[in-house]
């Protein structure tokens, strides 16, 4: 699933692009197995998109009149301005004659309209915790956040609640990079304020190679991030870990693949 670097690289690609332009048409797949979210599409027409930001995983675009677009990638979504082809989700027809298409395979994807800061209808975005690249994001509250709770470490990542837009793959490298083991149930000030530094450098880097591509994310012109190659923990079971040559390990850690180094990644 796309994660906070996946999600910055295209919303960075789509804003200059849908900034300013009016929704003139919008198609949303018939089919009963597309999200009901997809139904408020209707409500755009008409519309003008101010611009494109970011809340976590989530693209949130101010339109005039008190609204907002939200859009989820899910596991499989990507956008075109200028293909379509039979996994297309929506099209949003725009004023200078291109067409936005959102394209999801498995069906996971979101696309809603909402009166503008009202997300009750979507508790994930309504409790998301700060964003790791703001202000916000402190090294004293975050160690407090994390005092707080006896949860595994990566699961409670993985909730969005302490920081928002972390997913698998990023949990994984920047909890490698502190050594911290993904099980710890404690984490105290020192390893918390470690852990903080190393979820904005991974997440820093990869918004600078426009994300990791394993298979289906893909930026707006089509293109393939390029964060994979430098990968350290995940998806890498089995290679010697590069500060201490132990192979890495694969565990099941709330229901997903956690990989991490058995020897310098301490409980």
């Amino acid at each position: 699933m796309p994660e906070l670097p996946e999600v910055e690289s295209v919303r960075r690609q789509l804003d200059p692009e849908l900034s300013g332009r009016t929704v003139l048409d919008v198609w949303t797949d018939p089919l009963p197995t597309v999200p009901r979210e997809f139904m408020d599409a209707q409500r755009l027409i008409g519309r003008r998109i101010e611009h494109v930001g970011r809340r976590g995983k989530f693209l949130i675009a101010p339109l005039d009149r008190g609204l907002e677009l939200i859009l989820h990638l899910g596991m499989t979504g990507s956008f075109s301005l200028t293909d379509k082809d039979a996994y297309a989700r929506a099209l949003i027809s725009l004023d200078d004659g291109r067409e936005l298409a959102f394209r999801d395979p498995r069906r996971f994807g979101r696309l809603a309209v909402v009166p503008a800061g009202d997300y009750s209808q979507l508790p994930t975005l309504r409790m998301l915790g700060p964003e790791p690249l703001s202000d916000e994001f402190d090294p004293g509250r975050f160690a407090q956040v994390l005092a707080r709770t006896t949860a595994p470490i990566k699961p409670y990542l993985l909730s969005q609640r302490p920081v928002a837009g972390v997913g698998n793959i990023y949990a994984d490298e920047a909890l490698w990079a502190a050594r911290i083991h993904p099980m710890s149930r404690r984490v105290g000030r020192t390893r918390a304020r470690d852990l903080h530094a190393a979820i904005r450098d991974v997440l820093s880097a990869a918004i600078d190679r426009e994300g990791t591509t394993f298979r289906d994310y893909r930026t707006l012109d089509g293109g393939r991030g390029r964060n994979q190659a430098m990968l350290i923990a995940y998806g890498r079971v089995g290679t010697p870990c590069p500060r201490c040559s132990t192979p890495l390990k694969k565990i099941v850690l709330g229901g997903r693949g956690t990989t991490y180094c058995p020897r310098c990644q301490r409980a």
